[in-house]
């Protein structure tokens, strides 16, 4: 069964929006008229449709085709190239446990392997020498030689990307607080904003299992970018049943994210998703993780805890210890995370639950980080 996700147009807090809305009344208008259906699409399903995003479709779709040329065409050498490698192994000990090709299998969920193949990309880091922290060493790009459009393609859309988040978390901070109209509500957390993109493969399922297990997202906001493969994206309803999330031609699929949770006190939750490809195709999809500062310590706001009754239900968390110990037991089943008292999770169907510890939810919450 299909789900209907909420519509967003997102144009009125793109930087031309002036020439649309010349009217500074009628542009606040339109922002607000944004920020309301925002707010509805966060706190009732926590994934919605995003349009009037300002990405070119030709740069969309040439991130689709390079990633597809790059999965179908690519040797099983020149996969192992740009392998990732677990903490201290790999040539001189370069391996940061997070950045790089994994092949079908190695990417684990819920102590369950996932049946795809990906590129992890995380935000660069000031270079250092081996052997690195958990995500702290280079991006492994696939070479110019063998792929010489494939970086330079990605890298520009990171970068229009990264202004498409900062759009958002004005649009978000304006849901929370309309009144007086307050768009900086983020803008303290997102002066150095930290990112992870993952460029995924899907083969389809040989029998039973899921392509990607269940899983919240970690961070702020996610925007998927992906083929037109219907039948593999599930959003997991408030009843416990899995639907659809098929793509929509020009639209992003979005969804909030753990630190997004925390903020707003539980008023917006992070949903649980997972991707179930049993179509004949090789899907390929893109998600790209818009995050707060690597230090930011995170905690509700007063105004979300004036809405959620004014009692906090979140512990404050730093998003760099939440993401180092998501990603430490993405390859590993949970055996080597670290910093595991930093994270912030609640049980699966159980969506008003304030969290217990960080040790107790992390067994029954713990994801990869792709939404798609």
């Amino acid at each position: 069964m299909s789900i209907t996700l909420p519509l967003i147009d997102l144009s009125p807090f793109l930087p031309d929006a002036v020439e649309t809305w010349p009217d500074p009344a009628a542009h606040q208008a339109a922002k607000l008229s944004t920020a309301s259906a925002l707010f509805d699409a966060c706190h009732d399903v926590g994934f919605f449709y995003l349009t009037g995003h300002g990405i070119p479709e030709e740069l969309r779709k040439g991130v689709l085709d390079e990633a597809r040329t790059w999965f179908n065409k690519s040797s099983e050498e020149e996969k192992q190239k740009i392998k990732r490698w677990d903490l201290g192994k790999g040539p001189g000990g370069s391996g940061d446990s997070a950045r790089g090709y994994q092949k079908v299998g190695e990417n684990v969920t819920g102590g369950a392997k996932d049946w795809h193949e990906a590129i992890d990309l995380y935000r660069p880091v000031p270079p250092t020498s081996p052997p690195y922290s958990v995500i702290k060493g280079p991006n492994l790009w696939p070479s110019l030689e063998s792929s010489p459009s494939f970086q330079p393609t990605f890298e520009t859309y990171i970068e229009r990307l990264l202004e498409l988040g900062y759009a958002m978390m004005r649009a978000m901070s304006l849901a929370l607080h309309p009144s007086p109209p307050k768009e900086d509500l983020f803008l303290p957390y997102l002066k150095d904003p930290f990112w992870v993109m993952r460029i995924i493969g899907y083969p389809p399922l040989e029998g039973e299992g899921v392509s990607c297990g269940e899983h919240s997202d970690y961070g702020c906001t996610t925007f998927l970018l992906a083929d037109d493969t219907k039948g593999a994206l599930q959003v997991r309803d408030k009843d416990g049943s899995w639907l659809n999330a098929d793509p929509v031609d020009g639209a992003y699929v979005v969804n909030i994210g753990d630190m997004i949770e925390t903020w707003t006190n539980g008023l917006w939750k992070s949903t649980i998703h997972r991707v179930v490809h049993k179509g004949n195709n090789y899907r390929v999809s893109v998600p790209f993780f818009f995050e707060p500062d690597w230090h930011a310590r995170i905690a509700p706001f007063d105004v979300c805890l004036n809405k959620t009754g004014g009692q906090q239900h979140y512990p404050e968390v730093v998003y760099g210890d939440h993401l180092v110990s998501k990603v430490s037991r993405n390859f590993y089943g949970g055996d080597s995370a670290q910093d595991t008292d930093a994270v912030v999770t609640k049980e699966p169907g159980h969506q008003n639950a304030a969290p217990k510890s960080a040790l107790q939810n992390l067994g029954a919450r713990i994801g990869c980080c792709t939404v798609s």
